[in-house]
């Protein structure tokens, strides 16, 4: 049996669907200077928040609701340790080690608790938002991956524990991925 070529108006518009695939944005040009935008700015601040908002009470609620109830006051801390913690250990060196530096696996120290970051830097990951905000939008996503991992420990591991595995597996695991 042979195969008919496509003809008609469908097969014209997914013919154009792909060919705009293929090209590049209208607003991205090589040569653009990075220059922040206010609109671009306004929707990270957002998404940040509804992203950190998925964390803390979003996931503290959802496993606590999964566990007994003498554990839902303990895996609710372990959701709010782990925000605290990942928190702090990304702005001392996770930001630098991710988003810095050109080695294969890790990056490197040049911004320890983002030293020499301005307001008006910019990242050259995210060139229409201040660098800062690129930070905290990517210190949720660490936040809320390790957040992840409470509901696999509730009922299983002691507090203490389960930070130490947080920022272990934080350093060892989420970092050299993110870089």
């Amino acid at each position: 049996m042979a195969i008919k070529p496509c003809r008609g108006p469908v097969c014209a518009f997914a013919a154009a669907i792909l060919a705009l695939c293929g090209s590049p944005a209208l607003g991205q040009t090589a040569g653009s200077t990075a220059k922040i935008d206010g609109a671009d700015t306004a929707w990270m601040i957002v998404a940040t928040s509804i992203v950190l908002m998925m964390t803390i009470p979003g996931l503290a609620l959802f496993y606590a609701g999964m566990v007994r109830k003498k554990n839902v006051l303990a895996t609710m801390a372990q959701s709010l340790a782990a925000t605290a913690l990942v928190s702090v250990l990304w702005m001392a060196f996770g930001y630098s080690l991710a988003f810095t530096g050109d080695g294969p696996w890790i990056g490197s120290f040049t911004r320890p608790f983002l030293a020499g970051m301005e307001m008006d830097s910019v990242s050259p990951f995210a060139k229409t938002i201040p660098e800062v905000l690129f930070a905290l939008y990517q210190m949720t996503f660490a936040v809320i991956t390790v957040a992840l991992v409470v509901g696999s420990v509730a009922d299983r591991m002691r507090f203490s524990a389960f930070l130490l595995f947080s920022a272990l597996w934080f350093c060892l695991v989420y970092v050299p991925i993110a870089h």
